[in-house]
Formats: C-alpha cells, sequence, structure tokens
C-alpha cells in the first residue's frame, strides 16, 4: 500500500499532538514541552499508536475463515498499513476516514468506511473516536482498539527508571491475565494473577515475561500510569472497551502501552472463524458503531 502520509499538528492549552495520515496513527502527545508518546525504535519497536481494525492482536498463522472468504490478516489489521483521507483539520481536531478498496478487500473481504476522529479537549485530554459504517450489504464482523504506548520514564531528567512507575486502577480490585503463547494466541484455560484486592500494581521487567497482559473488567474503565517519584503520569479513560492491554518488551524497551480494546487476538480453544472469536461486533448493513476513549497526561 502506498506510504505517502500528511502529519498534522492540533493543539488546545498546554496540549500538542501530532497525527500521521498513514494509519491514522497518532505520533506525539506532548504536554508543557514534555514527550509522553513513544517515538519508535526498530530495536524495540518501530510503532508508536496503531489504529487496530478489524482485528487486535494477531490471528492464527495471520489467516481466518469470513463468510465472505479468507481474510490473511497480519496483526492488528488493516487500519494500520492502510492511507487514511484527512476529512478536517482544525486547530484542535483532526478528523481522517479509510473506506474499503481493493487492498483492503483482499485481506478482509468486507465494505466498510472507518473515521477516526482526534479532538484536544478542555486543554488536557485527546479523544481518539472510532466510528465505523457498514457500506456493505452483510453484517460487518470486527473488534477494533488503540496501542498508545508510553515513554517510561516520561522524563529521563527526573532519573526515574522503568520500575520507578506503577499501574493506578479507580478502586482495589483483583485481576488475572491469559497467558500469551509463543504463536501470539491467547490461553485463557491458563491465567496469571496480577493484582489482588490492590489499587497498584508496581511495574518490573517480569510483569512482562509472557508479552501482553489483557484485562477485563476493569475498575469504572480507567487506569493511570503513574511515575513515583517524578508525579508524571498519563490516565486512559475507556468506557465502552471491554478489555484493557498493558504491554512492553521484557527486554529493557522504555515504555509501556496502554490498549483499549472491544475485543482480543484470537485464542487456542478458537477455530479460524472470524465470526467465532472474542468480543466481535457485528455491524447490519448501513448501521454505524463508535466507541472512544480519551488519554490525559499529567
Amino acid at each position: 500500500m502506498d506510504r505517502d502520509s500528511v502529519v498534522t499538528t492540533i493543539a488546545k492549552g498546554a496540549l500538542t499532538v501530532t497525527v500521521d495520515s498513514f494509519g491514522a496513527q497518532v505520533t506525539s502527545i506532548k504536554r508543557e514541552g514534555i514527550e509522553y508518546l513513544w517515538q519508535g525504535d526498530g530495536t524495540w519497536w518501530k510503532g508508536q499508536s496503531p489504529v487496530l481494525f478489524p482485528i487486535v492482536g494477531r490471528l492464527r498463522d495471520d489467516y481466518c475463515e469470513t463468510s465472505r472468504g479468507p481474510a490473511p490478516m497480519k496483526r492488528h489489521g488493516v487500519a494500520r498499513i492502510s492511507p487514511f483521507a484527512i476529512d478536517e483539520a482544525v486547530e484542535d481536531k483532526v478528523q481522517l476516514t479509510l473506506v474499503s478498496n481493493d487492498d483492503t478487500r483482499a485481506l478482509y473481504p468486507f465494505d466498510f468506511k472507518l473515521t477516526m476522529t482526534y479532538t484536544v479537549l478542555d486543554g488536557e485530554r485527546l479523544e481518539q473516536r472510532f466510528r465505523v459504517e457498514n457500506t456493505g450489504d452483510v453484517d460487518l464482523p470486527f473488534v477494533l482498539g488503540g496501542h498508545p504506548a508510553f515513554n517510561v520514564p516520561l522524563n529521563p531528567a527526573t532519573g526515574e527508571v522503568f520500575e520507578d512507575y506503577e499501574l493506578r486502577f479507580a478502586k482495589p480490585w483483583s485481576a488475572s491475565s491469559p497467558i500469551l503463547v509463543a504463536t501470539g494466541l491467547w490461553n485463557w484455560q491458563s491465567m496469571m494473577e496480577v493484582v489482588r484486592e490492590s489499587d497498584t500494581v508496581p511495574l518490573t521487567r517480569h510483569l512482562f515475561d509472557s508479552d501482553t497482559l489483557c484485562f477485563t473488567d476493569v475498575p469504572d474503565s480507567i487506569v493511570s500510569l503513574v511515575g513515583t517519584k517524578s508525579g508524571l503520569g498519563v490516565e486512559v479513560s475507556f468506557d465502552g472497551f471491554p478489555y484493557l492491554g498493558v504491554w512492553s518488551y521484557e527486554r529493557k524497551a522504555p515504555f509501556v502501552a496502554l490498549e483499549p480494546w472491544t475485543g482480543c487476538a484470537t485464542s487456542t480453544d478458537e477455530d479460524e472463524s472470524l465470526e467465532g472469536k472474542r468480543g466481535m461486533t457485528f455491524l447490519a448493513p448501513g448501521d454505524v458503531f463508535e466507541r472512544a476513549f480519551t488519554i490525559r497526561p499529567f
């Protein structure tokens, strides 16, 4: 697919955000001169904040079957590897659209219109809004999600290290994560306890020994990543997204991704049917589906 792109900057108050039209990916979130978003480095991961659609994570062998035929999609689907058109760009908002075409249908044989809108709210929060329209004549099966990765530490000048950060939740709770096996599939029969009657999870490298954590029923659908020494952090609020992924490489990668999802990667107990996967949304012809989450750096 064509890699041509246009980068748009939006801002309000103390918050400045840039968005790349290729993949409709956020490439910078700055507050008062501090860069909160991971800037991409092939040593660990070249991405920054890809849009996940119509799958999250991996399919078994990067392949699945659908009611419309085969769908040979790689990790996270087609949006992140597609150029979007810029519909509107004003001081504090940019809207971008991807319409299904021959390239997307070769991987995902359905017709759709995906609109991504980024808005700086109150000069404090970035809203990332997904709007999916079924432009075809059959039900549209999909999941979607965000994948913003944040610098850890947020400001190296503070002297903080990775282990000086923690995840904070709205209230004490207990949660376990399924194990992500080597093939990139979730094993929901093998669970790892991550938090027990607490509202915090200290970051350690071993927390990510099996790659990604996957939470459901997160209290109030809010999570924060906070530096215990500097007080710097970021809050992600994701009402309407049943799953939260938390990811970093265990080998000293200086970032953590906080990922709201409506569904998740293929599970070891699932077959090759896209329609049979956890969290799948089925959108009738002509219907529209919207979800949004916000990012508040502080």
